[in-house]
């Protein structure tokens, strides 16, 4: 039988867990923290995703903890319509309806599902060895385990992709995210709306979605900034900061944003798509393969369809594990890198700073909602929610 070691256990690391289990593959998997946790914010999950959670048997048990909303709707900064879809219209397209969760909730129903005794909690890989008739990976407190493959799951700032390929080189994009997750309660006045909301600006963007019911609201803030360059999920700033930043916004997100006590502030950066993710026995998954900006909202989803791909591989060339490795890396790497790059234009696209060039890409948009009844959203985006990373037929020859 053959043994995979994931470094990582976070959402895209248990999933691959799951997945593999339940293909009768051997698994084991190593997380640096001490307890299996998620930062504090919220993750969509689109249909692409939700075929995957589908498929390794969490998907009721993700609904029963996701956000209420029953329409998806995009707006220009002053609150003006720009489209407006049904749970119900998707669900009709795409097969099943997405949903949007806390991060922390997610990863508690994934862990729950991964059988007794996978996880090993405190190892910090340091490196891998990837080559030869077994792959090695050693971890900071100085042990070290052998594995028929290892997957790197380990993140953004992935220890396994820096020992196959060297360092990354993140360029600044010349924008910041602000975050929070809000309870509703706390909103002063009118009780914000349910929608999952997109509003775009100029030099901004800002995404809203419920969680856990209607209880919480989830926010991310985009926005033109040069000035500050600090890559951390965790860095705090002030409310006053934020309410500043957006003055001028539709004051349904200042009333919102005032009832946010904490939060956080990070620098975005950009990555190409590398041209490799495996090197003899070892292979990446996730935000260590292929970290994108969060403008789809696709970058749990990818990490997710990487995991189903990775059990059917292995699985399909149960024979020959390396060739299994190479059969999941052509099959994801070309959809993986479409995803960053276009989330990449997605990013100039929502902040255009021209009045005239933002009502082109309005106009755009309502042109191909009316033409195509398979693109809700009217930004030609809906190749990514139809992809079935579950189907033995997704494998590339």
């Amino acid at each position: 039988m053959t043994r995979v070691a994931i470094i990582g256990g976070g959402i895209g690391g248990l999933t691959a867990a799951n997945a593999l289990s339940q293909a009768g593959i051997e698994v084991a998997v190593y997380e640096a923290a001490a307890e299996l946790r998620e930062i504090g914010a919220g993750v969509a999950l689109h249909a692409n995703a939700m075929r995957v959670l589908r498929a390794i048997g969490v998907e009721d048990g993700v609904r029963k903890i996701a956000g209420r909303s029953e329409y998806a709707v995009t707006r220009n900064w002053k609150g003006r319509v720009i489209s407006k879809t049904s749970r119900k219209q998707q669900a009709a397209l795409f097969g099943l309806e997405s949903a949007t969760v806390h991060r922390a909730d997610l990863l508690d129903v994934l862990a729950d599902a991964v059988p007794e005794g996978v996880v090993t909690l405190g190892k910090r890989c340091v490196g891998v060895l990837p080559d030869g008739d077994v792959a090695v990976a050693r971890f900071a407190d100085g042990s070290e385990i052998e594995a028929d493959i290892i997957v790197g799951a380990d993140g953004i700032h992935s220890a396994v992709r820096a020992s196959l390929f060297g360092p990354d080189a993140p360029r600044f994009t010349g924008k910041i995210c602000y975050r929070s997750v809000i309870p509703a309660a706390a909103v002063p006045g009118m009780r914000p709306s349910s929608d999952n909301g997109q509003w775009l600006g100029p030099h901004g963007t800002i995404v809203l979605y419920p969680l856990r019911g209607e209880e919480l609201i989830n926010v991310v803030a985009h926005y033109d900034d040069d000035g500050y360059r600090h890559e951390s999920w965790i860095t705090e700033c002030s409310r006053a900061e934020v309410l500043e930043r957006y003055a001028g916004w539709h004051e349904s997100l200042l009333r919102l944003f005032a009832g946010g006590d904490t939060w956080y502030k990070w620098a975005l950066y950009d990555r190409d798509p590398i041209p490799q993710w495996t090197r003899g026995r070892v292979t990446l998954l996730g935000d260590a393969a292929h970290p994108m900006l969060p403008y789809l909202g696709q970058g749990a989803c990818q990490a997710l369809e990487d995991g189903a791909v990775l059990a059917t591989a292995l699985t399909a060339e149960a024979a020959d594990p390396v060739t299994g490795l190479a059969r999941y890396e052509r099959t994801r790497r070309p959809r993986a890198s479409r995803v960053v790059l276009t989330a990449r234009e997605r990013g100039l696209s929502n902040h255009l700073p021209s009045r005239w060039a933002a009502l082109r890409r309005d106009l755009s948009i309502a042109v191909r909602r009316r033409l195509n009844r398979r693109d809700p959203e009217g930004r030609g985006a809906g190749w990514l929610a139809s992809y079935d990373a579950t189907s033995p037929d997704v494998l590339a020859a």
